[in-house]
């Protein structure tokens, strides 16, 4: 069963909680002061990349969809709300039959962004609009950290495969929302049950040391989960002695052996060694997964290891040193009153320190070389230039309230590995570097 098309939270029934304070005193201001009702255009957007970082990855918006449509105040937590005051009884009555039922228009999921592009675009009434930036935010800050890890890790991996295994270092309930955001951005498996129950993600695992140092020997260790998994099994072979332990799993599992993991030491020595090894043994076709503490760096070093898959954990649920993407989700327009035809006013903060932002009501698109590369992201408030009108980026998510369309994970996947081909090939690369594509207003 795959519970992701059913639209249902990890384990919550109500997402509107998962929100800042400030959210909803400014709502019981507005509320009081006559302009809630003004309709209005929220943006997320990032006002830069994270240091070295080529292009980001959009992703978590299938999870936002999924926020969006839980966001109501039940019965516990109106009580809560009330019972400290966070906010008035004419907030509370307002709340308490709240959906949103604006529209919301977005970069597809799996779309790689760039400094100012208009990632998702939020429109209705100031005072359905503002609940939702941090839950928003919350999301797609963490699911675009790790998808962008794991695109890089996916480039530098080439066509071998990398394992998700980070939930043992991050929060159980991220570590599902990460898996998938690193399936998105070119894993291939998770070791997280969870997380393929969730999104229907494949799993793998086989065995940790402690299986090992369960036994007497390390022979019976092998022996056990042959038996018990087949000659196809992969088994750990740096619980003592690497060599001793290559030559067991052979003796054990034949030449049939599926794959042995290494966990430790210099990985590209002993890969060399352990593949030479393998091969006098006759297990040619025996795989090599090497784990241990791998980032994007480690797992382009490796590229000339005689090495078949990579387990990464800690980097990747982590961001491989950003894990959010500074995403800001700003008003850039509003209605001068709350008459439903009065015209949007361009709003935008002006302050010192890099935080300014541009008013109005955006559209985006990318404009392709002769060869269908991209060369610049192109954005605007006004009209969409011709040559531009069929390379425009934003497409709609809900409308009226109303979820259009949800797309299975593998969809997104593969709208990634696409949009990644379309780039310059220097957005594969790991040194320095600014955003791979200008971002231009037009």
């Amino acid at each position: 069963m795959n519970t992701a098309d059913l639209g249902l939270p990890v384990d919550v029934p109500s997402t509107a909680l998962f929100t800042d304070q400030y959210e909803l005193t400014m709502l019981q201001a507005a509320l009081a002061a006559g302009t809630a009702d003004r309709r209005s255009v929220f943006e997320v957007f990032t006002r830069r990349l994270p240091e070295g970082r080529r292009y980001g990855v959009v992703a978590g918006t299938g999870r936002v969809l999924d926020a969006v449509e839980n966001f109501r105040f039940d019965a516990d937590v109106l009580a809560f709300l009330g019972e400290r005051g966070i906010v008035d009884e004419p907030t509370l009555e307002w709340l308490s039959s709240y959906r949103f039922g604006g529209d919301v228009w977005g970069y597809p999921e799996g779309e790689v962004y760039f400094p100012g592009s208009p990632i998702l675009r939020v429109e209705g009434s100031f005072a359905e609009c503002v609940l939702l930036e941090t839950v928003i935010l919350s999301i797609l800050n963490h699911d675009s950290a790790i998808a962008a890890a794991a695109s890089r890790m996916a480039s530098a991996a080439g066509d071998r495969p990398l394992i998700e295994m980070g939930a043992r270092r991050t929060h159980e309930l991220a570590a599902v929302a990460a898996s998938r955001a690193a399936y998105l951005g070119g894993f291939a498996t998770t070791s997280d049950l969870a997380a393929g129950f969730r999104y229907g993600i494949p799993t793998v695992g086989t065995s940790a040391h402690a299986f090992t140092l369960l036994h007497d020997t390390e022979r019976d260790a092998f022996q056990a989960q042959v038996d018990s998994l087949g000659r196809g099994t992969t088994l750990l072979v740096d619980t003592y002695d690497v060599a001793e332990a290559v030559r067991t799993a052979v003796e054990v599992a034949g030449t049939e052996l599926g794959a042995v993991r290494i966990d430790s030491g210099d990985l590209l020595l002993v890969a060399h060694r352990v593949r030479e090894q393998l091969d006098d043994l006759g297990a040619r076709d025996t795989k090599i997964v090497v784990t241990s503490d791998l980032d994007e760096y480690a797992i382009a070093s490796l590229a000339a290891a005689p090495v078949d898959a990579y387990g990464v954990g800690t980097q990747l649920v982590t961001g491989s040193g950003h894990p959010t993407c500074s995403m800001v989700y700003k008003l850039v327009a509003r209605a001068e009153s709350a008459d439903p035809t009065a015209p949007l006013v361009p709003v935008a903060k002006k302050s010192s320190g890099g935080k300014t932002s541009i008013g109005g009501r955006k559209w985006a698109a990318r404009r392709l070389d002769e060869h269908a590369v991209a060369e610049a992201e192109v954005i605007g408030t006004g009209p969409v230039p011709a040559e531009l009108a069929d390379q425009q980026l934003l497409v709609e998510l809900i409308k009226g309230g109303q979820v259009l369309a949800r797309e299975s994970l593998d969809v997104v996947r593969d709208r990634h590995a696409a949009a990644r081909t379309r780039l310059p090939l220097s957005a594969a690369q790991l040194s320095r570097g600014e955003p791979v594509l200008p971002t231009e207003y037009v």
